[in-house]
C-alpha cells in the first residue's frame, strides 16, 4: 500500500460556527491504496457569500451536504480556481469553441426533467461505465437540491436534442462548477471543455471574479484537466491561494509534505 504523505497543516476551520459530523474512514476515490475521511454539515439554505467563504476554507457541497476532506495526515485535495480577469483560452480550447458554434445554450434555474435524467443515466452507464443504480431520486438529490443560488446550462444540437447539462453555484464573487453530464455519443465535440469555457464566459459577462472547479489532486489523472484553464490558483493547506506555476503538479513546492 502506498505511504500516505504527512502534512503539517490541520484542516482549515469553517468561517462560521457549525456542528460538523465526521465520516468513518473509507477508500479514497482519487488515490488508490489511500484511506479518506470527510467532515460535513447539512444546509437547507445559506447565503451565496457564505458558501464562497466556505470554498475558501476547502469546503464543497454535494446536494445539501457541505463537506471538507480531513484525511489523516493528507492534504492532497486542493481547491482550484480561475481568476476570470486574467484567463486566456489556449489554442486547443479556442478550437473547441469553434467546433461547437452550432449549439444552442440556455441558462436558467435548474429543473429536473425526464429528458435530463435520461441523459444523466446514459452518461453514467456509458461514459463512466458505472454499474450503480442511478435512480431518479438520487439524481435529483445529487444535482437538483442546493442550499445556494444555482444555475443550469443546457446545450442542444441543431436538431434540438439535449446533449449536455452543467450545474453551477452562483454568488457575487464566484461561479462554482458543480457537475457536468453529457451525451457519450458526442465525444468528438469535447463538451466538458466547451461547457467550462462557456461558464467562464458567463462569469466574465456577469462581472464575477473567480471560477471554481472543485478539488485538484496531485497524482489523480482524472483531475489533471482542471489545471488546463490558466492562469489558475491553488488553495494550499496554509489557507493561501497561490498561482499555479506551469503544470499544476509543481504546486507541492509551496508547502512541506513530510
Amino acid at each position: 500500500m502506498p505511504e500516505t504523505p504527512r502534512c503539517q497543516y490541520p484542516a482549515m476551520s469553517p468561517p462560521v460556527a457549525v456542528e460538523l459530523t465526521e465520516s468513518p474512514e473509507h477508500p479514497c476515490n482519487y488515490l488508490p491504496g489511500r484511506m479518506a475521511r470527510t467532515r460535513a454539515f447539512y444546509a437547507r439554505r445559506m447565503p451565496g457569500d457564505l458558501y464562497h467563504q466556505l470554498m475558501n476554507a476547502s469546503f464543497r457541497r454535494s446536494g445539501l451536504v457541505v463537506y471538507q476532506p480531513v484525511c489523516s495526515g493528507c492534504r492532497q485535495c486542493l481547491p482550484i480556481r480561475v481568476p476570470i480577469a486574467t484567463f486566456q483560452a489556449s489554442k486547443s480550447q479556442r478550437r473547441c469553441l469553434r467546433r461547437n458554434t452550432d449549439l444552442a445554450i440556455t441558462i436558467g434555474k435548474p429543473i429536473a426533467t425526464d429528458e435530463k435524467y435520461d441523459l444523466y443515466h446514459r452518461y453514467m452507464t456509458q461514459w463512466h461505465q458505472s454499474q450503480a443504480d442511478h435512480d431518479r431520486e438520487g439524481f435529483e438529490s445529487f444535482l437538483y437540491a442546493s442550499p445556494v443560488d444555482t444555475l443550469e446550462f443546457c446545450y442542444r444540437d441543431p436538431a434540438g436534442v439535449l446533449i449536455g447539462v452543467g450545474i453551477c453555484d452562483l454568488c457575487s464573487h464566484s461561479l462554482s462548477s458543480v457537475y457536468f453530464y453529457h451525451d457519450p455519443s458526442a465525444r468528438q465535440r469535447g463538451l466538458g471543455v466547451y461547457s467550462a469555457l462557456k461558464e467562464i464566459e458567463f462569469a466574465r459577462t456577469a462581472g464575477i471574479s473567480y471560477y471554481y472547479l472543485g478539488y485538484w489532486v496531485d497524482g489523480c489523472q482524472t483531475m489533471q484537466y482542471k489545471a488546463d484553464y490558466r492562469p489558475c490558483e491553488i488553495l494550499h493547506p496554509d489557507g493561501q491561494w497561490r498561482p499555479s506555476i506551469g503544470n499544476a503538479g509543481q504546486t507541492g513546492q509551496y508547502f512541506p509534505i513530510k
